[in-house]
């Protein structure tokens, strides 16, 4: 008797599956439906194109921080040169100096 009651339970839960799963499709392929699915999609791919832009814009934001950052330190790196090669000519004077006294 009780395995006949788990019997049509689990029968009954398998029908209404079915007729769910069937009215679902149903609903899902619906011209209605195909709308939404179109407008959502839509939508997606805007949503990516305003990603892909803000991609963009950033990528090219960072080549021009790249780019100043190098010369910002090529330029640190020639004022340092010339401030070793001052030095060495500064230093070379000063022992003339020493030697001529």
């Amino acid at each position: 008797m009780m395995m006949d009651i788990f019997k049509l339970k689990r029968l009954g839960i398998f029908a209404g599956g079915v007729l769910f799963g069937t009215a679902g499709l149903k609903i899902l392929s619906s011209k209605d439906a195909k709308k939404v699915y179109t407008n959502c999609t839509a939508a997606v791919l805007r949503a990516k194109e305003c990603v892909m832009k803000t991609a963009t814009t950033v990528q090219e934001n960072a080549e021009d921080i790249l780019a100043e950052a190098q010369q910002i330190n090529e330029e640190r790196a020639a004022q340092e040169a010339a401030n070793v090669e001052e030095n060495a000519e500064v230093n070379a004077g000063a022992d003339e100096l020493k030697e001529a006294e």
